[in-house]
Protein backbone atom coordinates (compact mmCIF):
# COMPACT_ATOMS: atom_id res chain seq x y z
CA UNK A 1 0.00 0.00 0.00
CA UNK A 2 1.05 3.85 -0.50
CA UNK A 3 1.76 5.97 2.89
CA UNK A 4 2.12 9.54 3.23
CA UNK A 5 4.95 9.01 5.67
CA UNK A 6 7.77 11.54 8.07
CA UNK A 7 11.28 9.68 7.53
CA UNK A 8 11.95 12.47 10.30
CA UNK A 9 11.65 16.36 10.87
CA UNK A 10 11.35 17.92 7.97
CA UNK A 11 11.70 14.76 5.47
CA UNK A 12 7.99 13.23 4.19
CA UNK A 13 6.98 11.73 1.44
CA UNK A 14 5.01 9.03 -0.02
CA UNK A 15 6.41 5.30 1.10
CA UNK A 16 5.94 1.47 -0.38
CA UNK A 17 4.25 0.16 3.22
CA UNK A 18 2.90 -3.68 3.76
CA UNK A 19 -0.86 -4.31 3.11
CA UNK A 20 -3.17 -4.30 6.13
CA UNK A 21 -5.62 -6.62 6.90
CA UNK A 22 -8.75 -6.83 9.01
CA UNK A 23 -8.32 -7.70 12.76
CA UNK A 24 -10.61 -9.99 14.78
CA UNK A 25 -13.18 -7.58 16.35
CA UNK A 26 -12.18 -4.90 14.02
CA UNK A 27 -12.92 -3.29 10.49
CA UNK A 28 -11.11 -2.92 7.57
CA UNK A 29 -11.91 0.83 6.50
CA UNK A 30 -10.44 2.09 3.16
CA UNK A 31 -9.29 5.85 4.11
CA UNK A 32 -10.88 8.41 1.34
CA UNK A 33 -9.82 11.97 2.95
CA UNK A 34 -7.22 12.87 6.28
CA UNK A 35 -7.12 16.14 7.72
CA UNK A 36 -3.62 17.77 8.93
CA UNK A 37 -3.61 19.72 11.82
CA UNK A 38 -1.23 21.37 14.21
CA UNK A 39 0.30 18.51 15.23
CA UNK A 40 1.63 16.96 12.23
CA UNK A 41 2.86 20.60 11.23
CA UNK A 42 4.81 20.89 14.82
CA UNK A 43 6.16 17.04 14.04
CA UNK A 44 7.13 18.42 10.32
CA UNK A 45 8.96 21.25 12.14
CA UNK A 46 10.95 18.81 14.84
CA UNK A 47 9.17 20.59 17.52
CA UNK A 48 6.87 17.20 18.47
CA UNK A 49 8.52 15.06 21.17
CA UNK A 50 5.84 12.77 21.36
CA UNK A 51 6.62 11.26 17.65
CA UNK A 52 8.82 9.10 16.80
CA UNK A 53 10.49 8.23 13.03
CA UNK A 54 9.51 6.73 11.12
CA UNK A 55 5.62 7.93 11.26
CA UNK A 56 2.62 7.66 8.85
CA UNK A 57 0.68 10.49 9.83
CA UNK A 58 -2.76 11.55 10.17
CA UNK A 59 -5.87 11.44 12.46
CA UNK A 60 -9.04 13.34 11.00
CA UNK A 61 -10.30 11.12 8.86
CA UNK A 62 -12.65 10.11 6.34
CA UNK A 63 -12.88 6.34 5.02
CA UNK A 64 -15.55 3.37 4.17
CA UNK A 65 -16.02 0.80 5.22
CA UNK A 66 -14.83 -2.47 3.08
CA UNK A 67 -15.39 -5.30 5.82
CA UNK A 68 -15.82 -6.48 9.54
CA UNK A 69 -18.52 -4.34 10.24
CA UNK A 70 -21.47 -6.01 12.03
CA UNK A 71 -23.85 -3.57 11.82
CA UNK A 72 -21.89 -1.48 9.39
CA UNK A 73 -22.34 -2.12 5.30
CA UNK A 74 -20.03 -1.98 3.33
CA UNK A 75 -19.14 1.43 2.10
CA UNK A 76 -20.58 3.38 5.21
CA UNK A 77 -18.71 6.50 5.56
CA UNK A 78 -17.13 6.78 8.61
CA UNK A 79 -15.01 8.44 11.15
CA UNK A 80 -12.59 7.27 13.85
CA UNK A 81 -11.91 8.52 16.96
CA UNK A 82 -7.94 8.56 17.22
CA UNK A 83 -7.22 7.64 20.83
CA UNK A 84 -6.63 4.86 22.76
CA UNK A 85 -7.17 4.07 26.58
CA UNK A 86 -5.50 1.74 29.01
CA UNK A 87 -8.92 1.67 31.33
CA UNK A 88 -7.00 1.20 34.22
CA UNK A 89 -5.00 4.58 34.94
CA UNK A 90 -7.17 7.01 37.12
CA UNK A 91 -8.07 9.31 34.10
CA UNK A 92 -9.56 6.17 32.75
CA UNK A 93 -11.40 4.66 36.12
CA UNK A 94 -13.09 8.56 35.97
CA UNK A 95 -14.55 7.73 32.76
CA UNK A 96 -12.55 10.65 31.15
CA UNK A 97 -10.46 8.47 28.79
CA UNK A 98 -10.23 11.26 26.50
CA UNK A 99 -7.00 12.28 28.60
CA UNK A 100 -5.57 8.67 29.05
CA UNK A 101 -2.40 8.66 30.72
CA UNK A 102 -1.06 5.94 28.20
CA UNK A 103 -3.20 7.19 25.43
CA UNK A 104 -1.58 6.67 22.12
CA UNK A 105 -3.06 9.10 19.05
CA UNK A 106 -2.76 7.96 15.58
CA UNK A 107 -0.10 9.63 14.14
CA UNK A 108 1.56 10.87 16.70
CA UNK A 109 2.67 7.45 19.35
CA UNK A 110 1.43 5.22 16.37
CA UNK A 111 0.64 5.61 12.98
CA UNK A 112 -1.71 7.12 11.52
CA UNK A 113 -4.47 7.07 8.61
CA UNK A 114 -2.63 8.99 5.46
CA UNK A 115 -2.73 5.61 4.32
CA UNK A 116 -4.61 3.32 1.90
CA UNK A 117 -6.29 0.87 4.71
CA UNK A 118 -6.80 1.15 8.25
CA UNK A 119 -8.43 -1.60 10.53
CA UNK A 120 -10.10 -0.29 13.63
CA UNK A 121 -12.20 -1.27 16.15
CA UNK A 122 -15.59 -0.37 15.84
CA UNK A 123 -16.68 1.39 18.95
CA UNK A 124 -13.93 4.07 17.45
CA UNK A 125 -16.34 4.18 14.58
CA UNK A 126 -18.61 7.35 13.96
CA UNK A 127 -21.36 6.72 11.04
CA UNK A 128 -22.70 10.29 9.85
CA UNK A 129 -24.57 11.74 6.92
CA UNK A 130 -21.88 13.73 5.78
CA UNK A 131 -19.55 14.38 2.79
CA UNK A 132 -15.63 13.68 2.94
CA UNK A 133 -14.58 17.31 3.84
CA UNK A 134 -17.39 17.28 6.49
CA UNK A 135 -15.93 13.58 8.02
CA UNK A 136 -12.54 15.10 8.58
CA UNK A 137 -13.15 18.00 10.11
CA UNK A 138 -15.32 15.75 12.91
CA UNK A 139 -12.51 15.20 15.46
CA UNK A 140 -10.40 18.53 14.73
CA UNK A 141 -13.91 20.35 16.25
CA UNK A 142 -14.50 17.75 18.73
CA UNK A 143 -11.14 18.94 20.94
CA UNK A 144 -13.19 22.66 20.46
CA UNK A 145 -16.06 21.13 21.56
CA UNK A 146 -14.79 19.11 24.24
CA UNK A 147 -13.35 22.53 25.80
CA UNK A 148 -16.54 24.20 25.67
CA UNK A 149 -17.81 21.53 27.98
CA UNK A 150 -14.98 21.61 30.29
CA UNK A 151 -16.24 24.99 31.15
CA UNK A 152 -19.58 24.13 31.66
CA UNK A 153 -20.91 26.70 29.13
CA UNK A 154 -24.35 28.13 29.24
CA UNK A 155 -26.36 30.09 26.99
CA UNK A 156 -26.13 33.35 29.37
CA UNK A 157 -22.35 32.89 29.28
CA UNK A 158 -20.00 35.25 27.36
CA UNK A 159 -17.50 32.88 25.87
CA UNK A 160 -14.23 34.88 24.60
CA UNK A 161 -12.13 32.00 22.39
CA UNK A 162 -8.36 32.83 21.83
CA UNK A 163 -7.08 31.86 18.21
CA UNK A 164 -9.92 30.94 15.27
CA UNK A 165 -7.62 28.17 14.00
CA UNK A 166 -9.09 24.89 13.40
CA UNK A 167 -9.36 24.38 17.17
CA UNK A 168 -10.55 27.64 18.19
CA UNK A 169 -12.81 27.37 15.36
CA UNK A 170 -14.47 24.52 17.19
CA UNK A 171 -14.67 26.05 20.38
CA UNK A 172 -16.56 29.33 19.00
CA UNK A 173 -18.93 26.86 17.24
CA UNK A 174 -19.48 24.65 20.01
CA UNK A 175 -20.11 28.03 22.28
CA UNK A 176 -22.40 29.25 19.61
CA UNK A 177 -23.77 25.78 19.35
CA UNK A 178 -25.10 26.56 23.56
CA UNK A 179 -26.40 29.52 22.64
CA UNK A 180 -23.58 31.46 24.24
CA UNK A 181 -22.90 35.10 23.34
CA UNK A 182 -19.66 34.21 21.71
CA UNK A 183 -16.36 36.83 20.71
CA UNK A 184 -13.76 35.59 18.42
CA UNK A 185 -10.10 37.11 18.98
CA UNK A 186 -7.40 36.99 16.57
CA UNK A 187 -5.30 38.83 14.34
CA UNK A 188 -6.16 37.51 11.55
CA UNK A 189 -9.45 39.53 9.33
CA UNK A 190 -10.23 36.17 7.10
CA UNK A 191 -9.69 34.16 9.89
CA UNK A 192 -12.25 36.17 12.59
CA UNK A 193 -14.85 36.67 9.01
CA UNK A 194 -14.64 32.60 9.74
CA UNK A 195 -15.27 32.86 12.93
CA UNK A 196 -18.80 34.92 11.96
CA UNK A 197 -19.89 32.25 9.86
CA UNK A 198 -19.30 29.83 12.65
CA UNK A 199 -21.35 31.37 15.25
CA UNK A 200 -18.80 34.34 17.20
CA UNK A 201 -21.41 37.18 17.78
CA UNK A 202 -18.28 39.90 18.29
CA UNK A 203 -15.07 39.47 17.02
CA UNK A 204 -11.44 41.39 18.15
CA UNK A 205 -8.37 41.95 15.87
CA UNK A 206 -5.61 42.30 18.46
CA UNK A 207 -3.40 43.49 15.41
CA UNK A 208 -5.40 47.05 15.58
CA UNK A 209 -7.84 46.85 18.90
CA UNK A 210 -6.87 47.19 22.31
CA UNK A 211 -8.09 43.54 23.80
CA UNK A 212 -9.47 44.86 27.12
CA UNK A 213 -11.37 47.78 26.00
CA UNK A 214 -13.04 46.00 23.31
CA UNK A 215 -13.81 42.88 25.96
CA UNK A 216 -14.56 45.84 28.24
CA UNK A 217 -17.19 47.50 25.85
CA UNK A 218 -18.83 43.76 25.14
CA UNK A 219 -19.35 42.54 28.84
CA UNK A 220 -20.51 46.06 30.33
CA UNK A 221 -17.13 45.90 32.01
CA UNK A 222 -17.00 42.43 33.78
CA UNK A 223 -14.92 40.37 31.29
CA UNK A 224 -16.37 37.38 29.36
CA UNK A 225 -17.22 34.25 31.79
CA UNK A 226 -15.39 31.85 30.45
CA UNK A 227 -12.16 31.87 28.23
CA UNK A 228 -10.68 29.27 26.23
CA UNK A 229 -7.20 29.76 24.62
CA UNK A 230 -6.38 27.30 21.46
CA UNK A 231 -3.10 29.31 20.33
CA UNK A 232 -0.53 28.52 22.82
CA UNK A 233 1.42 31.71 23.65
CA UNK A 234 2.75 33.30 27.05
CA UNK A 235 0.96 36.60 26.09
CA UNK A 236 -2.85 34.45 25.58
CA UNK A 237 -2.18 32.30 28.58
CA UNK A 238 -1.84 35.21 30.41
CA UNK A 239 -4.75 37.21 29.10
CA UNK A 240 -7.10 34.68 29.29
CA UNK A 241 -7.01 34.48 33.16
CA UNK A 242 -6.65 38.82 33.22
CA UNK A 243 -9.58 39.38 31.19
CA UNK A 244 -11.67 37.02 32.48
CA UNK A 245 -14.53 37.89 34.90
CA UNK A 246 -14.56 36.89 38.59
CA UNK A 247 -15.95 33.45 39.72
CA UNK A 248 -15.16 33.02 35.50
CA UNK A 249 -13.52 30.00 33.93
CA UNK A 250 -10.39 29.61 31.98
CA UNK A 251 -9.21 26.88 29.43
CA UNK A 252 -6.62 26.29 27.99
CA UNK A 253 -6.12 23.47 24.83
CA UNK A 254 -2.96 24.93 23.63
CA UNK A 255 0.31 23.83 24.92
CA UNK A 256 2.98 26.83 25.48
CA UNK A 257 6.10 25.93 24.24
CA UNK A 258 8.13 28.21 26.91
CA UNK A 259 7.27 28.75 30.75
CA UNK A 260 4.51 31.11 31.38
CA UNK A 261 4.90 34.01 33.94
CA UNK A 262 1.49 34.68 36.14
CA UNK A 263 0.64 37.09 38.24
CA UNK A 264 -1.06 34.43 40.44
CA UNK A 265 -3.22 36.75 42.85
CA UNK A 266 -5.62 36.91 39.81
CA UNK A 267 -6.17 33.04 40.90
CA UNK A 268 -7.46 33.74 44.31
CA UNK A 269 -8.84 37.25 44.40
CA UNK A 270 -11.01 35.97 41.52
CA UNK A 271 -11.89 32.62 42.75
CA UNK A 272 -10.99 30.84 38.95
CA UNK A 273 -11.57 27.92 37.86
CA UNK A 274 -8.47 26.94 35.57
CA UNK A 275 -9.32 24.33 33.15
CA UNK A 276 -6.76 22.19 30.81
CA UNK A 277 -8.87 20.24 28.08
CA UNK A 278 -7.33 17.49 26.02
CA UNK A 279 -8.96 15.57 22.75
CA UNK A 280 -12.31 14.54 23.11
CA UNK A 281 -15.05 12.35 24.43
CA UNK A 282 -17.95 9.94 22.63
CA UNK A 283 -20.22 12.95 23.47
CA UNK A 284 -18.32 15.34 21.88
CA UNK A 285 -18.15 13.76 18.89
CA UNK A 286 -22.11 12.93 18.48
CA UNK A 287 -22.44 16.39 19.19
CA UNK A 288 -20.05 17.78 16.47
CA UNK A 289 -22.04 15.10 14.17
CA UNK A 290 -25.39 16.57 15.17
CA UNK A 291 -23.93 19.93 14.04
CA UNK A 292 -22.48 19.68 11.10
CA UNK A 293 -25.59 17.44 9.69
CA UNK A 294 -27.74 20.87 10.73
CA UNK A 295 -25.17 22.50 8.49
CA UNK A 296 -24.26 24.94 10.91
CA UNK A 297 -20.93 25.39 10.30
CA UNK A 298 -18.60 27.05 7.43
CA UNK A 299 -17.23 23.67 5.67
CA UNK A 300 -15.92 25.38 2.42
CA UNK A 301 -14.26 28.59 4.16
CA UNK A 302 -12.43 26.42 6.46
CA UNK A 303 -10.89 23.93 4.25
CA UNK A 304 -7.78 26.24 2.88
CA UNK A 305 -6.34 23.48 0.23
CA UNK A 306 -7.16 19.78 -0.89
CA UNK A 307 -4.04 18.00 -1.94
CA UNK A 308 -2.72 14.54 -3.36
CA UNK A 309 -0.43 12.53 -1.48
CA UNK A 310 2.25 13.37 -3.56
CA UNK A 311 1.64 16.82 -2.70
CA UNK A 312 1.42 16.62 0.81
CA UNK A 313 4.86 17.42 1.74
CA UNK A 314 4.95 20.49 -0.14
CA UNK A 315 1.77 21.54 0.95
CA UNK A 316 3.68 21.15 4.77
CA UNK A 317 6.19 23.13 3.63
CA UNK A 318 4.26 25.96 2.72
CA UNK A 319 1.92 25.91 5.67
CA UNK A 320 5.27 25.71 7.76
CA UNK A 321 6.26 28.68 5.74
CA UNK A 322 3.54 30.59 6.15
CA UNK A 323 1.23 28.79 9.04
CA UNK A 324 -1.28 31.88 8.76
CA UNK A 325 -1.94 31.34 5.08
CA UNK A 326 -4.14 28.09 6.44
CA UNK A 327 -6.62 26.82 8.46
CA UNK A 328 -7.12 23.33 7.10
CA UNK A 329 -5.66 21.35 4.76
CA UNK A 330 -6.98 18.03 3.57
CA UNK A 331 -5.23 15.24 1.76
CA UNK A 332 -6.93 12.73 -1.28
CA UNK A 333 -5.51 9.11 0.14
CA UNK A 334 -7.72 7.20 -2.02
Amino acid sequence: MKAFRMEAAGVAGVADVAEVEGKKGEVLLQVKMVGMCGTDLNTFRGRNAMVTFPRVLGHEVAALVVEGGGDLAAGTAVTVSPYTSCGICPSCRRGRVNACQHNQTMGVQRDGAMIEFISVPREKLYVANLSLKELCLVEPLTVGFHAVARGRVQAEDSVAVFGCGAIGLGAIAGAAFRDAETIAIDMDDAKLEIARKAGAKHRINTARENLHARLADITGGQGPDVTIEAIGLPVTFRAAVEEVAFTGRVVYIGYAKEPVSYETRLFVQKELDILGSRNALPDDFRQVIHMLEARRFPVDDTVSAIVSMEDAARMLGEWSARPADFTKILVQVS
